[in-house]
């Protein structure tokens, strides 16, 4: 029923996309697109199924994978990831988004199938080191090959797409992103549960799927290093689809190239036929206060977005607390979520802040502020084990009420909260990066956004690994100021616009005036 209802959410993306064509593509121009970012974002999604597979590992794993260990190899992987970018970046704007994303699929996958070794060495006692120390340092590394996709997917979209289609890409991006969820934790989780030894009497699908292709019947340990290899060997295969379907831009496809009007066009963008240097790029962005603002709010969503993602089936897992249609259906519930909040803030971006980003950025913080905040509510009001009875309250009353509900209200909020972040994340470093890094420095101001949001991941990563032993309650705590610093950043950027689009929104407008005045002389 999940993957029908995901298939659905795709589909009506899908139908959306084509539905939304502001300036008037051909029907050929528009299928032959389609058929560019949909092998690579599916090839996206799977790479983030071979990203947060470490958390549902972490849940398989038991005694194996402590809290500790999970948050040291989730900040290892973090900090990886972002020290990459600095380099990543640079490196796809000068070879393109194709070879990028096909060094990153194909790395990470290479990398999951080791992490997939390491786990079987485990299981089966011929591992002479620590599996903590193995999977970070394995991890550490699939996370460096794991930069290449965002940016990627963005240095191809910033030729493909104008400004004014950008909201729309958003609500794809965020689209990609969720569907990456979804295969992470729900189809990770069904490969978990099927490889275990006891199984129902009637098996599931996965499991006679996987027995199948894995002869698992008769096995005296779980077969848990499918988590990692299955998606690697579904990322070898989108890799290879893209080889055949995927250009960097329309040119290449035999059409003319696109004048997208984003900061390409300004001043800042220089000669278009010059290509700048490592330090030159680097520079241009890392100078650009608008990308280091953008930089800070995206810091602050990957503390949101990895602090929920990764840390409330733990949570779950360990307090009484969990609401089992939320943890046995985790990635559907931030698949669609996160649909509905990268569509949302592309919609209001496009058709209601004339291609600004930002305040579909500080509606999102404000979403996150209050569900963040219900949460601290929620596990310091009472103790985290209380129920009625121990807490003495009153049948019928409104503390025997808000006990009674308080798994689903911390469960809705961690759902909302996870598609306000991805609303967010879509908006800022799938969007606005572009816009404001242009054609030619897209993929290193992506690389720059998105290493702020991996730092912030990785802050979360450590610390949170480090309170939530000591208390769940610190959890929420830990994340609520975010929600603060990153809805100050993006009201402060409000009104902001690359010089490019602001003239080009302006001549939009005046031709629509010339044309009402026409039709009023007439």
């Amino acid at each position: 029923m999940a993957l029908f209802l995901v298939s659905l959410a795709l589909a009506y993306i899908i139908t959306l996309y084509f539905l939304t064509n502001p300036l008037k593509h051909t029907r050929k121009f528009m299928w032959r697109r389609f058929m560019n970012w949909f092998p690579l974002g599916m090839t996206y999604s799977f790479l983030y199924m071979g990203r947060y597979n470490l958390s549902v590992a972490a849940v398989a794993l038991g005694a194996l994978m402590t809290k500790k260990d999970f948050g040291f190899i989730a900040s290892a992987g973090a900090t990886s990831y972002a020290l990459g970018l600095l380099f990543v970046g640079p490196l796809v704007d000068k070879m393109g988004g194709k070879r990028g994303m096909l060094m990153g699929a194909l790395g990470s996958a290479l990398m999951n199938f080791a992490m997939a070794g390491a786990v079987f060495m485990k299981l089966n006692g011929t591992l002479d080191v620590s599996l903590g120390v193995a999977l970070a340092v394995l991890y550490s590394i699939n996370m460096l090959f794991q930069s290449f996709g965002a940016v990627s997917t963005i240095k191809v979209k910033s030729y493909w797409f104008h400004v004014r289609e950008r909201g729309t890409f958003g609500a794809i991006f965020g689209t990609l992103i969720s569907l990456g969820v979804y295969f992470a934790f729900d189809w990770g989780r069904a490969i978990a549960n099927a490889v275990q030894l006891e199984q129902p009497e009637t098996p599931t699908t996965a499991r006679v799927i996987l027995n199948n292709l894995f002869a698992l019947d008769g096995r005296t340990v779980p077969a848990l290093w499918l988590i990692f290899a299955i998606p690697a060997g579904i990322m070898v295969v989108w890799a290879l689809i893209d080889v055949v379907l995927l250009k960097d831009t329309p040119d290449q496809a035999g059409f003319d190239p696109l004048d997208t009007h984003d900061a390409s066009n300004d001043e800042m963008a220089g000669d278009p036929t010059k290509k700048d240097g490592y330090f030159q790029l680097i520079w241009r962005i890392l100078s650009n206060p608008i990308i280091l603002m953008i930089g800070v709010v995206e810091l602050t969503s990957g503390v949101l977005r990895d602090g929920i993602l990764n840390w409330y089936l733990l949570f779950a897992k360990e307090t009484p607390l969990g609401v089992k249609v939320v943890t046995d259906n985790w990635g559907f519930w931030g698949c669609v979520t996160g649909i509905a909040g990268g569509f949302t803030a592309g919609w209001l971006s496009d058709r209601l802040f004339q291609s600004r980003r930002a305040p579909s950025a500080a509606f999102m913080q404000v979403i996150m502020f209050a569900t963040t905040g219900l949460m601290i509510l929620s596990l310091v009001w009472q103790p985290i084990d209380a129920t009625a009875e121990s807490a003495g309250a009153a049948e019928g009353s409104f503390t025997a009420w808000f006990l009674a509900a308080r798994p689903w209200i911390i469960g809705l909020c961690a759902v909302g909260t996870m598609m306000a972040v991805i609303g967010v994340h879509s908006i800022m470093s799938g969007t606005a990066t572009a816009d404001f890094g242009g054609k030619k420095a897209a993929a290193t101001a992506t690389g720059i956004a998105d290493a702020f949001s991996k730092l912030g991941s990785a802050i979360q990563a450590f610390a949170v690994g480090i309170l939530a032993t000591k208390s769940w309650s610190y959890w929420p705590m830990f994340l609520f100021p975010f929600t603060v610093i990153g809805l100050i950043f993006a009201i402060r950027m409000w009104t902001l616009l690359p010089a490019a689009t602001r003239k080009y929104l302006a001549e939009v407008e005046g031709k629509k005036l010339a044309e009402k005045h026409a039709r009023k002389g007439m």
